[in-house]
């Protein structure tokens, strides 16, 4: 379960297949083993050990995807970041995770300069990818290009020796440091690419950040199979679709942000884009019509993933789509769920409860943090703080987040079926629903949308009364709508709904 010995086997074996594609850079398996040798003997020649923490505040780009790899081939472990993060975002978690040696850009470096006092890091410690020249930093290149190509020195990797820190997300509290091993990266590459049906020759295509864990879903067992792996630097829906084409892409994963822009590309069809074998929504639930919109273009390739970086998903597969179109899928082979109380009592089918599960991609805890470990793992069982239910199938419903739940006069109320209702209205592209403080109620919704592109300036009232007509219950009634031009999102493209409603009261005074 030595991860880092992946490239150097399919370079003896398919040297010649391509391995990475990304921009005008195109590399085969032999190309890509020797650029990572020699990324890690010139990590290891800068001290960095096995176990050592290595930081990259990187953008999509080659070196990232290069810089995963040579990491695992010394041992060492990866902590990719967000290089939106600022602040106290960027210096915690660098602190957090004992880093050893930071990778970033010569643009986050700048921001690096305000924080750098508080680090644990010297100006050594720090390489920019992008300059060789630059008065404080280090440069990456400069070490690689003196370094050998030769194969580092076995790392004796144990398969529970540790791969990656993943900081979460943050989008409901303080981001936490999640590790995963060895043992569950190699799950991630053997398990996935059988549930998602990949072989050697697949391609594989990424338009979104890879330093979310969701990620790793498609990228670990196209890797281990020995497929291609296309990276894009970040998300455009004609890039996407161009590339489909030209590429003869088998598999591609999305999150529902990004699903809407390439609906609304005239050429995103069955019959441009025929080599599809897999369109994977994850990240967040995707609305009923967008998946059938997809499965009507796409017939049979659909999939959706609810999961936690944590370590536990429940996959809807393509087999299943149009028996069960409302669920998040099954837990698959290897995987348990229940669906529990306030009281941690099993609930029947139908009601709705906290989802908690298990499985063989589980974390090893949040980095230096036993006590929310605990409290996330108990009894080997991931607690995840959602709500949902299973039917007389077995087959998963999502309700909501706990912490989005909305009190209104008494009653709970589930953003999720708001948003349903507000999705169906033609000039809507996206939506989130949340509470917002009411003297008579307690809390009352409102519905932030992004409007399409060719639905011309919105009304709010309007829109408003368009929904309040069709929701089913009073307390579903909409205070107001909130238009923005978009949403804020994190790196993953995931939608940040506690900043949406920090814009709208800020907007209201």
């Amino acid at each position: 379960m030595d991860i880092g010995k992946i490239l150097s086997h399919h370079a003896r074996f398919r040297p010649d297949h391509t391995a990475l594609i990304c921009g005008d850079q195109r590399l085969t398996y032999r190309e890509l083993n020797r650029s990572v040798n020699r990324i890690a003997q010139a990590i290891q020649a800068a001290g960095i050990r096995k176990g050592d923490k290595v930081a990259m505040l990187l953008p999509n780009c080659r070196e990232l995807w290069e810089l995963y790899w040579a990491i695992a081939a010394l041992g060492a472990v990866s902590v990719p970041l967000s290089p939106l993060l600022r602040g106290n975002g960027l210096r915690n978690p660098l602190n957090n995770a004992d880093t050893a040696l930071l990778v970033t850009t010569e643009a986050v470096a700048a921001h690096l300069d305000p924080v750098f006092e508080a680090l644990r890091l010297r100006p050594q410690d720090v390489w920019l990818i992008d300059t060789g020249d630059h008065p404080r930093y280090d440069s990456l290149y400069r070490h690689k290009d003196r370094a050998a190509d030769a194969e580092p020195p076995k790392a004796h990797i144990h398969p529970e020796d540790p791969y990656n820190i993943i900081y979460s997300s943050g989008t409901t509290g303080e981001p936490k440091g999640i590790m995963h091993t060895h043992r569950v990266r190699a799950a991630y590459m053997t398990l996935f690419g059988g549930y998602y049906r990949m072989t050697p020759e697949c391609v594989v295509l990424h338009s979104g950040s890879i330093v979310f864990n969701g990620s790793f879903l498609t990228t670990m067992p196209v890797m281990f199979l020995g497929g291609t792996f296309i990276l894009h630097e970040s998300f455009d829906a004609q890039a996407v679709v161009r590339t489909i084409a030209q590429e003869g892409v088998t598999h591609t994963l999305l999150v529902p942000s990004q699903i809407p822009a390439l609906l609304e590309h005239p050429d995103f069809n069955g019959e441009k884009s025929s080599s599809l074998e897999m369109i994977l929504s994850v990240g967040a639930p995707l609305h009923r019509q967008h998946k059938e919109e997809i499965d009507r273009r796409f017939p049979g390739v659909f999939y959706e993933l609810y999961g936690l970086t944590e370590g536990f998903v429940t996959i809807l597969d393509k087999t299943d789509f149009h028996k069960k179109p409302g669920s998040v899928g099954c837990p698959p082979p290897f995987f348990e769920m229940r669906i529990l109380d306030d009281q941690g009592r099993d609930l029947p089918p139908g009601e709705v409860g906290e989802i908690v599960g298990k499985g063989p991609i589980l974390m090893a805890g949040y980095y230096k943090d036993p006590v929310r470990t605990q409290e996330a793992i108990r009894d080997g069982w991931l607690y995840t703080g959602d709500l949902g239910y299973a039917d007389e199938d077995g087959y998963l419903f999502l309700v909501d987040r706990k912490k989005d739940m909305v009190i209104s006069g008494g009653v709970n109320i589930y953003p999720k079926d708001v948003e349903g209702i507000v999705i169906g209205h033609p000039a809507v592209q996206e939506t989130a629903v949340f509470g917002v403080p009411d003297a008579s109620w307690g809390e009352a919704l409102v519905a932030a949308v992004v409007l399409k592109p060719a639905s011309g300036p919105g009304k709010e009232d309007e829109l408003k009364s368009w929904v309040n007509a069709r929701v089913e219950a009073r307390f579903h009634k909409l205070q107001a709508v909130h238009i923005m031009t978009d949403f804020p999102r994190n790196v993953a493209g995931k939608t940040l709904k506690r900043e949406i409603r920090r814009h709208y009261l800020e907007s209201r005074g």
